[in-house]
């Protein structure tokens, strides 16, 4: 729904059949539809931003890509650059098959809307093999439920914000995000370039690696500049800021699941000419490193 009405209410978790149909209807958002030869097409979800949100993007050219692979092959990288803001409307993806080679697979993708780019993504495909391996430690972190969820959060700030403005640019409730620490949204300080979230599905997955591959690259696009903005007591709420996403780098690194809890741990090492840079590790509630990020974002301050 785009009607400012979707975003007055929060969903009703106290029905069970809620999780599931969020959850379904999260996966379902994945889909793409064959228009033609490495040819596809997505349907977008308006969760209340002014352009569609950027991991839906990035999960769906993933998805895209992925279609034109042979099934032995994973995704263990890709690197994408957000064009233009894109509509609340279907986007198409047309996918190059760049290289087909004995253990590596590469996939450059382009986003269109109404005949414009708006997107365009690199992705690299491996075989399973076998090798050296470490990984940095997982920090320590409070347990995921010691954290109120983004919806609570905002939940509790009640008619601090305007009816129609309360539940904007939250991620999908398919997905329960729980940040350590959170700063106040409305009357932030000034703290580290860092940020650790939880975040899990709301309901189980299918079995399917690719869903949770998709799903992660577009949990992974929230949050991510938080972090740039922390140690500027700046919040998305503080209407001081305008904030775009610029390109958006993440790497696979071993098997997870989206339906168990995985810990997103991120720092800004930079922030300068009107952009941020910020990482992100994320790992399992056991400590296994599955997946990295990076991102650099626009952060403009408004003029008084």
């Amino acid at each position: 729904m785009t009607d400012s009405a979707a975003f007055a209410a929060p969903p009703d978790f106290t029905d069970p059949a809620t999780a599931p149909r969020l959850v379904a209807q999260l996966v379902e958002l994945m889909q793409l539809e064959s228009t033609g030869e490495d040819r596809f097409r997505g349907q977008s979800a308006n969760i209340g931003t002014p352009a569609v949100f950027g991991g839906q993007v990035l999960g769906q050219a993933l998805v895209a890509a992925s279609r034109t692979v042979p099934a032995d092959r994973a995704v263990h990288s890709m690197h994408a650059y957000f064009l233009l803001p894109g509509e609340h409307a279907p986007i198409d993806y047309t996918v190059h098959r760049a290289r087909d080679g004995r253990s590596f697979t590469t996939r450059h993708v382009i986003a269109k809307q109404q005949g414009r780019e708006i997107f365009e993504m690199a992705a690299s495909f491996q075989t399973k093999d076998e090798g050296i391996e470490h990984q940095d430690a997982m920090p320590d972190a409070p347990e995921p439920l010691a954290q109120p969820t983004e919806l609570e959060r905002r939940i509790a700030l009640g008619e601090r914000v305007p009816e129609n403005f309360r539940y904007r640019g939250l991620i999908s409730h398919g997905l329960e995000v729980r940040v350590v620490d959170a700063p106040d949204l409305l009357a932030p300080k000034s703290t580290t370039p860092q940020s650790l979230i939880w975040m899990r599905a709301v309901a189980p997955l299918p079995d399917d690696p690719l869903v949770h591959r998709a799903l992660l690259a577009y949990a992974s696009d929230n949050g991510l500049l938080r972090a740039a903005m922390n140690p500027h007591g700046l919040t998305f709420f503080s209407g001081k800021l305008r904030v775009a996403s610029l390109d958006h780098a993440m790497w696979f690194h071993r098997d997870f699941r989206l339906d168990d809890w995985l810990l997103y741990v991120i720092d800004s090492p930079s922030a300068q000419g009107s952009r941020g840079l910020c990482r992100g590790s994320i790992f399992t509630r056991d400590g296994r490193l599955v997946a990295s990020t990076a991102q650099e974002g626009m952060l403009r301050v408004k003029e008084p």
